[in-house]
């Protein structure tokens, strides 16, 4: 027997049963495609909740941007005039922030309980590693799942930014891939500490509270970086979000920037994820094989 395909039904269990299976092959399968079924199995979990998270998905991004388009927005260009804010109505220069805010919101959330259960309260980890899945497939599947979460909220900021004209369609669709990449360096980010954490006294709450939230207010995402203090600004430079907010600028309506600037963004999200990857692989490992 091949190695069974990824999607594939398992053997029924009249076969484990009897014996009629090839185990070598579906341990083999297992050590070739573990990170896809560590991300099947969390995608199918999304199934239970799946109408709330489409009513959220798609209704957020249409409340947030019309709610400031038609509200903060007339008032910020009224008072700007002609030359806006970075040369563009306020809605064309917070529509990209506000979609990468998301993503960064969604990703934190899916990493702090999400991979804190599964050590502590539904040790799912513990049973995966129990089969040939290894910690690092365990790791990057899950990421891959959260990527599933992520890119319908921003499926739909891409889609009312359409519709409504905020900027140009075909250039919209390139906050896709700067949003995943958003997703995947905050959530090996998240992940990365939340993995040392073997006890709840209430600080996974922190995350959300004194991470998440003071990131989107001193990021640029509803005024330029350059307006803080000198002594603020530094915030936003190591912020994953101002980085990932100046690329969907640049990507929307063509922002300008210093020459360059557009590669340190791109390299600053890919050094995070690949460090903090690599972190969250070191801790699972010790963790699982305790």
């Amino acid at each position: 027997m091949s190695a069974i395909e990824p999607g594939s039904a398992a053997p029924p269990r009249s076969a484990w049963v009897s014996g009629d299976v090839d185990h070598a092959a579906v341990a083999g399968s297992a050590r070739a495609w573990g990170w896809w079924y560590v991300a099947e199995h969390r995608i199918r979990a999304m199934r239970s909740y799946v109408a709330s998270w489409a009513l959220i998905g798609i209704g957020s991004p249409f409340l947030y941007l019309m709610g400031l388009g038609l509200g903060l927005g007339l008032l910020v260009d009224a008072n700007q005039g002609a030359q806006g804010v970075d040369g563009v109505p306020y809605l064309t220069f917070l529509a990209p922030a506000l979609a990468m805010a998301t993503v960064m919101q969604t990703a934190s959330q899916e990493n702090t309980y999400g991979v804190f259960g599964g050590f502590k309260w539904f040790p799912m980890f513990f049973a995966m590693n129990g089969t040939p899945i290894s910690a690092w497939q365990i790791v990057v599947g899950f990421q891959v799942s959260v990527l599933a979460r992520v890119v319908l909220p921003l499926a739909a900021f891409v889609g009312v930014i359409a519709i409504f004209g905020i900027g140009d369609g075909a250039r919209a669709l390139l906050l896709l891939p700067i949003g995943l990449l958003l997703s995947t360096a905050v959530g090996f980010a998240v992940m990365s500490w939340v993995a040392t954490q073997t006890e709840d006294r209430g600080q996974l709450s922190f995350i959300e509270r004194f991470v998440v939230v003071p990131l989107t207010l001193f990021s640029g995402t509803y005024f330029p970086l350059e307006t803080l203090p000198i002594y603020l600004q530094w915030i936003g430079w190591i912020s994953p979000l101002w980085h990932a907010a100046e690329l969907g600028r640049v990507a929307l309506y063509g922002a300008e920037l210093a020459p360059g600037m557009v590669l340190v963004h791109v390299l600053f999200l890919v050094a995070l994820a690949a460090v903090t990857c690599a972190l969250s692989i070191r801790t699972f490992r010790r963790r699982l094989d305790r």
